[in-house]
C-alpha cells in the first residue's frame, strides 16, 4: 500500500477520507468560498474532510498528502471554476478527473469507501 510519492491508505483507514486543494484559497475570493462550500457538503454526507487551507504552491501541497496518503483529492482553482470544473484524483489514480462543480460532492461520496 505506497508508492514512490508515499503511502497509500485504504479509505477505512485513512487519517481523512478526503481533501480539498484550493489553488490560492488566500487570493481568491472565487476559490475560497467554493472549498469552503464543498467543505461543509462532504462533511453533511459524513466524510472525513480535510480543507487545506495553507495557501502552499501547488506541488507542494499535492506531495504533502500524497506522502500522507489521503484517499481522495479534490483540487479547485479559478481556472477550473470559470469552466465550471474542479479536479478529482484517487490516490492510486494516474490522472486527475474534471468533474462538474455542481457534481463534485455526489462523485466523490460515491467513491468513497464506508
Amino acid at each position: 500500500n505506497h508508492d514512490e510519492r508515499g503511502i497509500i491508505w485504504p479509505d477505512s483507514l485513512a487519517p481523512f477520507a478526503v481533501v480539498i486543494c484550493p489553488i490560492g484559497y488566500d487570493r481568491s475570493d472565487t476559490v475560497k468560498k467554493q472549498a469552503d462550500a464543498l467543505h461543509e457538503q462532504l462533511k453533511a454526507l459524513g466524510l472525513d474532510v480535510l480543507l487545506d487551507d495553507r495557501g502552499e504552491r501547488p506541488g507542494a501541497m499535492f506531495a504533502d498528502w500524497e506522502l500522507i496518503g489521503v484517499p481522495h483529492r479534490v483540487v479547485i482553482s479559478d481556472r477550473g471554476l470559470k469552466e465550471g470544473k474542479v479536479e478529482y484524483q484517487g490516490r492510486r489514480d494516474a490522472a486527475a478527473t474534471a468533474v462538474p462543480v455542481a457534481e463534485v460532492a455526489d462523485f466523490v461520496k460515491a467513491r468513497c469507501v464506508a
